[in-house]
């Protein structure tokens, strides 16, 4: 499956491997966001292939803010402060004090006084005193894991020059079109077949680092009897966010044929509590209950309570459910996605487990694809199973009518 076919609708996008191709040979890509981020274009160029005409061009044609992305070591060798001291921008985009370099140069302004201040700020023999501040190019510090942190352009911006191979760092340019509105989608596409450029997402940069390497990390893995049967629990930390994730085991593992999977997102009220509002802690006993019957399978815990929301959110939501709306509505009413899953860390988990073809226990439609795209082999969906009860009904028809669940209510 190509990472194209990865991207919902965004079919304007050229293959990750082109773009990365592109930035290792000095050229400029389009980076564009999440369509429910920022849903922007931004011109982007390693660093260390800036030149006074790739200035002028982002300055002509793209005519956004000329930025520097640096790392954070980086930004803390050249004593770059953040621009304020309460950052409350709504990406928390981390703008530093701008600056020029000092020796050179004249203004600071001009396309060359401008590309050569970026050399300067790759260049390890700069000091921090070489620096005036205030000046004419903005650095942005990205964050030290990068998109799978933060999916920004600026993350997005350092990890393609540190993916080629490159100094860690890369100058983008937000773009805008003649009438001074960003442009997206086929204006956007247009605008790139123009100049002869490439358009890649932040996702399929995230898609490429979560295929090829490797950040959830085993820490300890103990026995674990529990009501259904004799058990392994394994403790995994996501070495970027910092999470904690499970993994129940029912051994042995034949990994020679495809394993039972259930992928199951952590849901305190139903899993510990017994909630009827959800179908939750029906699914993961039905699902360890089927592992022990078979003598085989793998439930991987992951910790995204609410669908990704948070526990806070998530009874703020339901809240809201008790006025009228459904579990969709709600989350929407908060100013949040439907649903903020993601699957990556599960992935890896298996892969760790040694896990390569996956019977996978779901309704859940979007799962399966957010798993195949992370490379795993989904060989069958096994229908997860639970009893709709008066108390959770509209719950499971929002899922099956809004999120495409399968999901038969009788």
């Amino acid at each position: 499956m190509s990472e194209n076919n990865l991207n919902g609708n965004r079919a304007f996008l050229d293959s990750f491997e082109d773009g990365l191709r592109d930035i290792a040979n000095g050229k400029m890509v389009i980076v564009v966001d999440d369509e429910d981020r920022e849903n922007e274009g931004d011109l982007v160029q390693a660093s260390v292939f800036i030149t006074p005409e790739s200035v002028n061009f982002m300055a002509a044609h793209g005519r956004g803010m000329i930025c520097a992305c640096l790392t954070d070591e980086r930004c803390r060798a050249l004593n770059l402060r953040q621009q304020v001291a309460e950052n409350t921008a709504k990406l928390g985009t981390a703008f530093t004090e701008s600056v020029d370099y000092l020796y050179g140069t004249t203004t600071g302004i001009s396309a060359f006084d401008r590309a050569k201040t970026i050399h300067a700020l790759i260049d390890p023999s700069t000091k921090p005193s070489d620096l005036g501040r205030p000046g004419h190019i903005h650095p942005l510090r990205a964050h030290p894991g990068g998109v799978l942190a933060r999916p920004g352009q600026t993350e997005a911006t350092v990890d393609l020059a540190r993916l080629a191979g490159l100094i860690p760092s890369g100058v983008l340019c937000e773009v805008m079109g003649d009438d001074g509105k960003m442009l997206r989608g086929n204006e956007l596409r247009a605008y790139a077949d123009k100049h002869g450029l490439k358009i890649i997402s932040v996702e399929q940069i995230a898609i490429h680092r979560a295929q090829n390497e490797i950040f959830m990390e085993e820490r300890v893995r103990v026995p674990f009897p529990n009501k259904f049967g004799r058990f392994t629990l394994a403790h995994f930390v996501d070495s970027i966010k910092g999470d904690d994730h499970l993994a129940i085991i029912k051994e042995p593992l034949d990994l020679t044929k495809p394993v039972l999977v259930r992928a199951h997102s952590e849901c305190l009220t139903g899993d510990v509590f017994g909630s009827g509002r959800c179908d939750c802690g029906a699914q993961l006993e039905a699902a360890l209950r089927r592992m022990e019957d078979e003598g085989s399978g793998v439930l991987v815990y992951l910790r995204q309570e609410g669908r990704g929301i948070g526990l806070a959110a998530k009874l703020q939501a339901y809240k809201l459910q008790d006025n009228g709306l459904d579990t969709v509505e709600a989350n929407l009413k908060l100013g949040f996605k439907a649903d903020l899953r993601g699957y990556a860390a599960c992935a890896q988990i298996l892969k760790l487990l040694g896990v390569k073809q996956v019977r996978l226990i779901t309704n859940n439609p979007a799962k399966l694809d957010d798993l195949r795209k992370y490379g795993m082999e989904i060989v069958e969906r096994v229908p997860a199973l639970s009893e709709p009860t008066n108390a959770n009904r509209k719950y499971l028809a929002a899922k099956r009518d809004k999120l495409g669940h399968l999901i038969e209510l009788k």
